[in-house]
């Protein structure tokens, strides 16, 4: 690539996120004459690419059809072939980070939802009431992503008061440390600079349910109504799917912004390590119990259920850990032989030990 054509496509592409290390990445493509770009839309089996001479449509059939993880998605920077009928997309870039959660099939398959994103936007409507495992679950994917969360508690206009608001947000950061939590409202305008200014940065991901207000803010942070929006339902505050396909747009103010469909379903996939950064606090205590492999059930000397008593740590908490973590651990396992051999073997432990303190009980009732 000549120096002049190497300006022209880092003029045209910089607003989408191209930078030297990508341009590095690329220079292999490069001299096979690829035109580099990243995929804004991805439909059927074919998507639209923004490059230097503009918006391509290209077929991904080069790019491993049938792994849910290896397929070309919303986000991905890609190598394109510069002509062609079709033209095709012949490989994408390595993945900075990526979002990624199970499919709904009984194969417990990984689907990448969306490709180098620096914040993962988790939107969450007030207009119905805060589901905080719902929230924490959204969050472990998120960190597992690579990805910095931010919760958005959309349509707080519909809290007029400031004091229950402030006490929404509250409870949202208890079940979110280290995750900025932004009040917003589309209607009125609160708020939205603060996550312009988040967005600004980056590549940025919009999840949530249908009816959390998604595309109502991505209109809001564009400055114009790109994204169709319907009514959420007066019944039960839900919405119907606005957006269909995930969509990359270039933001007036700086950055990109990806918003999806309202995902019904946000099944983990191998994201212990996320998990773990939602509750850290609980881990952080995990390392003052007298075992090192204290399950936080019964061990005498746990940090965690001390901390429960005194209620420095709400019950709530350690239940939403270990469901997730127990999701975790069998997502893993269906494709893990050795760790499916450690859960029957703990299983067998753990049902000795009740077994045991069964006998124990019958022994001292009989000799009483």
């Amino acid at each position: 690539m000549t120096s002049s054509s190497a300006s022209s496509v880092s003029s045209a592409l910089a607003p989408y996120g191209w930078d030297e290390a990508w341009a590095a990445e690329f220079a292999a493509y490069d001299t096979e004459g690829l035109l580099p770009g990243r995929v804004i839309r991805v439909d059927r089996g074919q998507c639209d690419v923004v490059t230097a001479d503009g918006i391509l449509r290209a077929d991904t059939a080069f790019v491993t059809p049938h792994d849910p993880m290896r397929v070309v998605c919303t986000g991905d920077w890609v190598a394109v072939e510069p002509g062609g009928n079709p033209r095709y997309v012949r490989t994408y870039l390595p993945r900075r980070t990526a979002f990624v959660r199970s499919t709904s099939s009984k194969r417990s398959e990984g689907q990448i939802l969306a490709a180098n994103v620096d914040h993962a936007i988790v939107a969450v409507s007030l207009a119905l009431e805060l589901d905080l495992g719902r929230i924490e679950r959204f969050l472990a994917l998120a960190w597992e992503s690579g990805a910095q969360p931010v919760v958005v508690l959309s349509k707080a206009d519909l809290v007029p008061d400031a004091v229950t608001l402030s006490h929404l947000v509250q409870d949202v950061e208890t079940s979110a440390p280290g995750v900025p939590v932004v009040p917003v409202s589309s209607l009125d305008g609160d708020g939205l600079d603060v996550l312009a200014a988040i967005v600004a940065g980056g590549t940025s991901v919009l999840l949530g349910q249908s009816g959390a207000g998604k595309s109502t803010l991505a209109n809001a942070l564009l400055g114009e109504d790109v994204m169709d929006v319907q009514a959420t339902r007066d019944a039960d505050g839900k919405g119907r799917h606005t957006t269909t396909t995930r969509n990359l747009l270039a933001l007036p103010g700086g950055g990109v912004l990806i918003d999806t469909p309202g995902l019904r379903g946000v099944g983990l996939w191998d994201a212990e390590t996320g998990v773990g950064q939602v509750f850290s606090e609980i881990e952080e205590l995990a390392e003052r119990c007298r075992f090192h492999d204290c399950a936080h059930e019964a061990e005498p000397g746990c940090a965690v259920l001390a901390a429960i008593e005194t209620g420095e740590l709400p019950e709530r908490r350690l239940d939403s850990y270990r469901k997730l973590l127990r999701e975790n651990q069998r997502i893993v396992a269906k494709t893990d032989a050795r760790l499916r051999a450690e859960i029957r073997k703990d299983w067998k432990r753990k049902g000795a030990i009740g077994r045991a303190a069964m006998e124990a009980k019958r022994g001292a009732h009989w000799r009483s």
